[in-house]
């Protein structure tokens, strides 16, 4: 039996190298056949409910409205994008790129107790924000007490 001496920077340089690998090979993604350094990404969302609706919180820096589409189908809230690379710059003239670019898609399933013909979405300083009002069955209702 061998004995080799236990290096513990050898194992961290190991789960170094297969990191590096995993983000090398894993996340990126090829656009228009040329190797580009495009992350898949989805844009973080806060989702809240208020008394009378739900709302949606997206973060779309560099968005217009027009890059962006919501829909409502069986009840699943569906939210599509894209942001296209400045196509003035050549892809030679880059030191780096650290901005995402390319679609992206996020799904949401919604309660039943939505009024899914008056959800309303405005942009907003790179927020994306969608209310979908509630149903007024689903509406708390205060019923005052009596006192005899």
């Amino acid at each position: 039996m061998t004995i080799t001496k236990w290096s513990p920077l050898a194992n961290l340089m190991s789960l170094t190298d297969r990191l590096n690998r995993l983000f090398d090979e894993g996340l990126w993604s090829e656009l228009e056949g040329e190797t580009m350094p495009l992350a898949k990404w989805q844009p973080a969302t806060d989702i809240y409910e208020t008394k009378d609706s739900y709302k949606f919180n997206v973060e779309l820096p560099g968005f217009k409205k027009d890059d962006v589409a919501v829909e409502v189908k069986d009840n699943v809230l569906i939210i599509k994008g894209e942001k296209k690379m400045d196509n003035e710059v050549k892809k030679e003239n880059y030191h780096r790129i650290e901005r995402f670019y390319g679609s992206f898609q996020r799904s949401f399933q919604l309660p039943q107790n939505i009024e899914p013909n008056k959800i309303k979405a405005k942009m907003d300083n790179g927020v994306l924000e969608i209310t979908i009002p509630k149903s007024e069955k689903a509406k708390a209702k205060t019923i005052p007490v009596e006192v005899k």
